[in-house]
């Protein structure tokens, strides 16, 4: 393997994305830039006659989804240029320009959805009565009337949108400090050397195999957010202050209540969650009990959550063999997804290797009159191998959204994101489980397996609990600080970790440290998102074609109806404990598995 990255010029074309299929040449792209320009001038200049009739409304929402239609088409072709080499200066500035583009857009058509609101039932029945051709746009008007009643006079809206850059205060103020100002103390490493704790180095330090390494990560890391606890206390206060502040605004009876609606989503299907893996918290301590006995120690500490259970059996993966094996795991899905998978396999739907320059992760963009695009930084690991079925995942739900839906209704929500790109990392194990009959190989593969439910279940509702529970508090008029702040996390890992697992003092001061607690009751979405995926994706390897069938009916629907009600075509209803408690049921048999075989 080369030491040094290749330019981006020098990497070969079958390993590179056609952004071709978008525009073939950037003459072209800028072309189509002009014409979204004058589009959206168009559009700014019907404001005030754009309901005077069932026409007029007509040709704005028309004008309105063909512009953004193509800017987002623009849009991606500029991002994924800009992704692929980030050093590209021309790259930069399209990039700079398509976001400027965009911006134009939304202040310019900023209007619309206040003008619709000002619209009666009667008028606008009237219209569609008159103007049949408007029903195309009913499910869209549909949802800026879902909020009509947590909308503001023209004047308030306008003062409540000035306080938006203030509220960005305490997310921004704590991404600074966490990421530029926080300094962490040089520990040990497995070769004696010293090195410094970064946020990128921690998790590499708590997955050693030596303990002392882990130990003195672990302490260096929450002893200095210890030194800023109050700081990051009263950051934290003013964020959930600023949550409960735009909640009121728009008549919202509370901060979690608000935030949920923006996905059609019932607080109680945030609550539901909760419930059901509090109830469950049993398979989480035996998981805990198991992980204790498989690390030989007396006392199970927080520094030894992420070292591996399973003696890692890494090997070399290439991309050949990675891609021949997502195309057997995903066969249940029917030769028609299959077909589809392997054609963006074959027609360079994905950008490969990492090369100098390129935007690090893994990611999938959907393109609404093309296909996906999907980037990778493959390394040749079973991480990456699993990164392409989960990516691949994401793509398949926008090809199915976007080949069944008009643009309008083509993008599915964040709410059901996960769902597609976990379903298949599930069919993949359980494909790889299946085609194993090495013991050893078997349980590092569940080990794998049993990690995903304690990382993106139980770990984020945790994470979910405590936000409702610190948004309750202010609520009732309590203010948040550093001391009961920690006491309800260190309360909250203790029930959650159970009786087997030493609740180290430092971990009370986790909450300071997670960035998602900034993102207005995000985190939640990780864990339905996995069990929903989970409860599919066994569905289908016990049903077969009725249970795809009506999977595929569900990546089909992008965003044509609230994403619980799209979710219970494919068999899980969000509002009930089932399919919840089925994924933990299947957490079960993956531990019955594991405490045979160790």
């Amino acid at each position: 393997m080369a030491s040094e990255l290749l330019k981006r010029e020098d990497v070969p074309v079958e390993h590179t994305w056609n952004l071709s299929d978008m525009f073939e040449t950037v003459s072209d792209w800028e072309t189509a830039m002009e014409e979204i320009d004058e589009l959206v001038d168009e559009i700014e200049a019907m404001e005030g006659t754009c309901t005077n009739s069932a026409s007029d409304l007509l040709l704005l929402l028309e004008k309105y989804a063909e512009a953004e239609q193509k800017l987002s088409l623009a849009y991606n072709y500029a991002e994924r240029l800009y992704d692929e080499d980030s050093k590209n200066t021309k790259h930069q500035a399209m990039s700079a320009k398509a976001g400027t583009l965009y911006a134009k857009f939304v202040g310019k058509t900023a209007f619309i959805q206040p003008t619709i609101l000002e619209l009666s039932a009667e008028t606008l029945e009237s219209f569609y009565n008159v103007l049949p051709t408007l029903e195309l746009y009913r499910k869209f008007i549909d949802e800026i009337l879902r909020f009509r009643e947590h909308s503001l006079s023209a004047e308030m809206e306008k003062l409540v949108a000035l306080t938006s850059e203030m509220s960005q205060g305490p997310s921004n103020t704590f991404s600074i400090l966490n990421n530029a100002d926080l300094q962490f103390p040089e520990i040990e490493d497995e070769k004696g050397e010293k090195t410094r704790i970064t946020h990128g180095r921690y998790i590499n330090f708590m997955e050693s195999a030596n303990r002392d390494v882990r130990k003195n990560a672990f302490e260096g890391m929450y002893g200095t957010y210890e030194q800023f606890l109050n700081t990051i206390a009263s950051i934290y206060d003013n964020q959930v202050k600023q949550q409960i502040f735009h909640a009121k605004a728009h008549k919202y009876e509370t901060s979690l209540e608000a935030a949920v609606d923006g996905n059609n989503v019932s607080p109680d299907v945030y609550k539901n969650l909760i419930e059901t893996i509090n109830k469950n918290l049993g398979k989480m301590h035996r998981y805990v009990k198991l992980r204790k006995k498989c690390l030989g120690l007396d006392e199970l500490h927080m520094y030894d959550i992420y070292t591996p259970m399973i003696p890692d059996m890494a090997k070399e993966i290439p991309f050949e063999e990675a891609k021949e094996t997502v195309l057997k795991a995903l066969a249940p899905l029917g030769e028609d997804y299959v077909a589809k998978v392997k054609e963006g396999f074959e027609n360079r739907w994905i950008d490969v290797y990492e090369n100098q320059g390129k935007r690090s992760g893994a990611y999938s963009a959907g393109v609404y009159g093309t296909h996906p695009y999907v980037l990778l930084n493959y390394n040749g690991s079973l991480d990456n191998m699993f990164t392409l079925a989960h990516e691949m995942g994401h793509a398949m739900h926008s090809y199915y959204s976007n080949e069944n839906q008009p643009y309008i209704y083509s993008q599915y929500k964040i709410f059901v994101a996960e769902v597609a790109s976990t379903c298949n990392e599930i069919l993949l194990m359980e494909y790889l489980l299946k085609n194993t009959t090495d013991k050893k190989e078997r349980a590092y593969l569940l080990n794998h397996y049993i990690d995903s439910f304690k990382g993106t279940v139980f770990r984020q509702t945790q994470f979910a609990e405590f936000e409702m529970r610190t948004n309750a508090m202010v609520e009732a008029g309590e203010s948040l600080n550093a001391e009961n702040l920690s006491n309800l996390y260190l309360e909250l890992n203790k029930k959650y970790y159970g009786p087997d697992m030493i609740s180290d003092k430092q971990i009370s001061y986790e909450w300071a440290k997670i960035p998602h607690f900034y993102y207005n009751f995000y985190v939640y979405q990780y864990a339905t998102g996995f069990t929903s995926a989970v409860a599919i994706a066994h569905s289908i390897l016990k049903e077969g074609a009725p249970a795809v069938e009506r999977y595929k009916k569900f990546l089909s629907g992008g965003c044509s109806d609230a994403p619980v009600e799209l979710l219970k075509i494919a068999g899980v209803n969000l509002e009930t404990p089932a399919p919840i408690q089925s994924a933990l049921d299947v957490m079960d048999e993956i531990l019955d598995e594991m405490e045979a075989l160790l």
